[in-house]
């Protein structure tokens, strides 16, 4: 997906510096007019605006956080933008430190997958001040075509956790459906032609779905990602007194499914666990 989303700023014109922890990764970039940079402390010092997209919460409070991270290197009133999923109480630690550096920090996770990414038209979910938020706004608008301001920090990654707990228990929907097809002796591609239009409508049944019936399960979105993400919004509900047994469902057939060696598979291999 980051390498989707730094392809419409090179598109666009922008001056793109890139760091990867595997610089294969960064090649198309590269090839695209990116300079690549060897540090992540390298790019913070060379940079006025710095987009992050990383793995899980540990790798957020490394990079950003870290004796090498961006928050320790960064030029005074430079905007940092994590778009990785992670935790709301890191985002407010993140925010705290910038602040205290003279920096603008704004939690801003994305929905939309490898799809939404390639095509720019993201859902981005931002956390931060409002005068932050004006001044990035038009290079949000760069990714996505859904940019709003939740709140203040944190408010960004409370969004996406209500994004996927709304999809955790919908995907597990959209399986049922597609085992109940098939039993039925239904043609499954013609039943989405008529569910998916109607108020059973979701973006995982129009998108998914087909991944599934066709057995495509490459990840546009990984399993083991997904399992980080309602991981984190277990812990927050449970924080807030929150109960979530949709969630806790819907986890424990993913947490299966990686148990199994499937964790790299896209988060539509949830249909293998209906047909076993």
């Amino acid at each position: 997906m980051g390498k989707s989303m730094a392809s419409h700023f090179l598109q666009a014109g922008y001056p793109v510096l890139v760091y990867t922890r595997t610089k294969a990764k960064a090649e198309d970039l590269l090839a695209q007019g990116a300079v690549w940079k060897e540090q992540v402390s390298e790019l913070a010092k060379a940079s006025n605006v710095i987009i992050t997209m990383v793995g899980y919460p540990s790798d957020v409070e490394e990079v950003y956080l870290g004796a090498e991270g961006i928050v320790a290197h960064a030029k005074p009133g430079s905007y940092l933008i994590d778009m990785t999923t992670s935790k709301p109480s890191l985002a407010k630690k993140i925010y705290e430190e910038a602040k205290g550096r003279d920096l603008h920090s704004l939690d801003a996770p994305v929905s939309g997958g490898d799809i939404g990414a390639r095509e720019a038209r993201l859902t981005i979910m931002v956390g931060g001040d409002q005068e932050a938020f004006d001044a990035v706004e038009p290079l949000l608008k760069i990714m996505g075509t859904n940019v709003v301001l939740q709140g203040g920090p944190g408010a960004g990654q409370h969004t996406k956790m209500c994004n996927q707990i709304a999809i955790a228990t919908n995907m597990i929907g959209v399986c049922e459906a597609i085992a109940y097809a098939k039993k039925a002796g239904l043609d499954p591609t013609r039943v989405l032609s008529s569910i998916a239009a109607g108020a059973a409508g979701s973006w995982s049944l129009s998108n998914l779905a087909p991944r599934m019936i066709a057995g495509n399960f490459e990840p546009g979105f990984y399993i083991k990602h997904f399992i980080k993400d309602m991981g984190i919004a277990l812990e927050a509900a449970k924080e807030m007194g929150l109960l979530t047994p949709g969630l806790e469902l819907s986890k424990s057939l993913y947490d299966e499914l990686a148990a199994n060696g499937l964790e790299d598979n896209g988060t539509q291999a949830l249909i293998k666990w209906f047909e076993k």
